[in-house]
């Protein structure tokens, strides 16, 4: 009897050490391969890239949040190529790095464009980056409204409006603006482009009186930029990674974090990306759009 139970004994035994093993690595080992998921003892800069119009911001500002949680993250790195899009998801990206910028420190690099939307988010990092040639700030605010009333005389379609008041229907592609529609979407746009160079003031550290001179929708070089401190120094990416290293205290070289590529079969998301982009670019043709956006790039 005897002699079999040390077999059992030996077994249990064994699988007790396996179970503390496994208990140290998910404990001290996993954490340390951060939200990319790759392995490494070395320090991590996320990189995080804003691209192309911004019509949402909940991707992004959850990926902030993912890297300000992992403490082996010790500096972010916005690499921006964007014209900039809509108020709110500016704003709020803007809103988050702000939070961000409290606990670790933020560098933005400005690649091709980063006008607009895209300026007033990377606004908000500790420094800014920008290549000499980079077509930047575009602080200003647009409002388009569609309206087709005379085309839809033509082909004999009318439209009867029932409203509860005089603004109601403002914006509305069935008829044209009034003048008091006109002032009040004045009063709007102009509140708006307020908040615009007050962040930028805020972010940049200057006098809104600075900001509000050039605050007229103009596109300006890197070069520009820098002389009038909307960037902090010219360079390239590599520049910023080697900044937002020294900002952060890395020593030795650090390894770049990229959000991680949602899972699945690529033609089902090529089918997806493409469905969006033909709903949007119908969307944007008919809807009234509130936006800090360049409309000097397609």
């Amino acid at each position: 009897m005897s002699g079999k139970g040390h077999p059992i004994l030996a077994v249990l035994i064994l699988l007790v050490v396996v179970g503390l093993f496994l208990s140290l690595v998910l404990t001290f080992v996993l954490p340390m391969a951060g939200p990319s998921g790759a392995f490494s003892f070395k320090e991590k800069i996320g990189v995080l890239p804003v691209e192309g119009t911004i019509i949402e911001s909940d991707t992004l500002v959850a990926q902030l949040v993912e890297f300000r949680k992992d403490r082996k993250i010790k500096a972010v790195l916005l690499r921006v190529n964007s014209p900039g899009g809509g108020v709110g998801p500016s704003q709020e990206l803007y809103r988050e790095i702000r939070k961000t910028v409290e606990t670790k420190k933020v560098v933005a690099s400005l690649g091709s464009v980063a006008a607009s939307g895209g300026y007033y988010a990377a606004s908000a990092a500790d420094k800014m980056v920008a290549n000499p040639g980079t077509m930047a700030g575009g602080i200003g605010v647009i409002m388009e409204f569609v309206q087709v009333e005379e085309l839809l005389k033509k082909i004999g379609v009318s439209v009867e409006v029932l409203k509860t008041g005089e603004f109601k229907d403002i914006g509305s592609i069935h008829r044209k603006l009034s003048e008091r529609d006109r002032e009040m979407i004045r009063t709007l746009v102009f509140d708006v482009q307020r908040q615009f160079v007050e962040a930028v003031a805020q972010g940049r550290n200057l006098p809104v009186e600075k900001v509000r001179e050039i605050a007229d929708g103009r596109v300006l070089t890197g070069a520009q930029c820098k002389e009038l401190g909307l960037v902090d120094q010219l360079g390239n990416f590599e520049d910023a990674v080697e900044l937002a290293r020294t900002l952060a205290g890395v020593k030795g070289e650090a390894i770049l974090v990229y959000p991680k590529k949602p899972k699945g079969k690529w033609w089902t998301l090529f089918l997806q990306d493409s469905s969006r982009t033909v709903v949007q670019a119908v969307r944007d043709a008919l809807r009234v759009r509130l936006e800090y956006r360049w409309e000097g790039l397609p």
